[in-house]
């Protein structure tokens, strides 16, 4: 009989005969994940587990997401209104500037050239409030062009601006200031009139044609657009600009563009990219996303480390059957493939449902952030703090399925040596367990 219970077992896959991971041994991996009344802790165990699987995936694949988003926005944001290259003189103020600009926007490559005067300046109303502000002149043809701009006009138009009777200024500082169309900003300038007496702050009186939204907290609220003629008399430099902005088509290949762009300047000049600019701000947010990556990864971590407890305590109870199925032939291979196969189920189903929580989540960001919101009763993602106004989230196929690798790959790891462990038992060490 007992040569005929080895036979049966050979050919249901609990012998050597059996193929690895045959039916028999998952259908035996899959009861043991059933939890029966007197294994309620062990399955508390795969259960917790499961959850900080879940949630440990559901929050990188978020967090990631978040950042991934915030990082976009702020470059689009930031792009869509600063210059990808930045040409400045060095020998000598740019006077012939609308030839230089044609050259330059020439250039295969680049978009537009904008000729430039800025400065900065206390804007204040007739009301008593003041704020610094950034006073950038630029002609209307430009402007007109720079959709991140001319698309954004949430009030007013850009008629006023084009006829030089105008000035362009943000939500932010309307709201700020108690501003709207029609009303006047009164700008006040330290480098004014010399007289006499030294130099005397310029100040003059300008009329709002339009109030433009970009989304960005810092420069809705600081940034002042003025003619170009009108910033040239403002500023005393008539006739010249202070920098060209170029706006390519590929940002990312600036590289490519210098030497291009040299050679059409045909002059010395000074050259400047976006990453120059703002290098110290995208290394901060790199660092920081590589950190909180690393930090989230100890939760799925912890909940592999919960899964070889939970194994660790099921062999324990399950020992009598390892010696029942070692008596009936099952090799240690088989044993092993079994418990393996447990603790990788929940890993495997963990896995599945944080990734499904995560995309639930990055697809309502906002609204969640709007609940959250309205139940704490406090502003939740402050745009006066993170300089967007709304929490942005961008998913990532190849950072998503790195998520995912890692989460198995740690669980599968975790399941090696409950498994191992079980594997060595012999059926008499097996029944000691009882």
């Amino acid at each position: 009989m007992a040569e005929a219970a080895v036979d049966r077992s050979s050919t249901s896959g609990l012998g050597p005969a059996g193929k690895p991971f045959s039916t028999f041994e998952r259908l035996v991996a899959w009861r043991y994940l059933r939890a029966r009344r007197k294994e309620a802790f062990i399955s508390v165990i795969a259960g917790f587990s499961f959850v900080g699987i879940m949630l440990g995936v559901a929050t990188l694949i978020i967090v990631m997401a978040v950042m991934n988003g915030f990082r976009t926005e702020l470059v689009s944001r930031i792009l869509g209104i600063n210059g990808h290259m930045i040409v400045q003189p060095s020998d000598g103020p740019f006077t012939d500037y609308p030839d230089l600009a044609s050259k330059l926007a020439a250039v295969p490559g680049v978009k537009m050239a904008l000729p430039l005067v800025e400065g900065q300046v206390l804007a204040s109303t007739q009301a008593g409030g003041s704020t610094g502000a950034l006073v950038r002149g630029a002609r209307a043809e430009d402007l007109t062009k720079l959709k991140a701009i001319s698309g954004n006009i949430k009030s007013g138009d850009m008629v006023g601006f084009a006829s030089g009777d105008g000035v362009l200024i943000g939500t932010g500082m309307a709201n700020q200031l108690g501003l709207s169309v029609g009303d006047l900003i009164t700008l006040t300038s330290p480098d004014g009139d010399i007289t006499p007496m030294g130099v005397s702050p310029r100040v003059k009186s300008y009329k709002i044609s339009g109030l433009f939204e970009i989304g960005m907290s810092e420069y809705d609220s600081s940034i002042i657009f003025m003619p170009l003629e009108e910033a040239q008399l403002y500023f005393n430099a008539e006739g010249l600009v202070q920098s060209i902005e170029l706006f390519v088509d590929h940002p990312d290949d600036i590289d490519a563009l210098r030497p291009k762009v040299e050679e059409a300047a045909g002059r010395q000049i000074n050259l400047t990219d976006w990453r120059q600019r703002n290098q110290t701000f995208f290394s901060a947010l790199q660092v920081e996303r590589n950190v909180m990556f690393m930090i989230l990864t100890l939760i799925v971590l912890v909940a592999a480390l919960n899964i070889i407890s939970g194994l660790i305590m099921l062999v324990k109870d399950k020992g009598s059957d390892i010696a029942i199925l070692r008596t009936m032939g099952a090799s240690a291979g088989a044993i092993m493939r079994i418990f393996f196969m447990t603790g990788a189920a929940i890993g495997i189903v963990g896995t599945i449902a944080g990734v499904l929580l995560g995309v639930l989540v990055c697809a309502n960001i906002e609204s969640i952030r709007q609940f959250f919101s309205w139940i704490s009763g406090t502003v939740i993602f402050n745009p006066q703090v993170y300089f967007l106004s709304q929490l942005p989230a961008e998913m990532d196929l190849s950072e998503t399925i790195s998520i995912v690798v890692m989460a198995l790959t740690l669980s599968f790891i975790a399941t090696i040596f409950p498994a191992w462990r079980a594997s060595r038992l012999d059926p008499v060490q097996a029944l000691r367990y009882e």
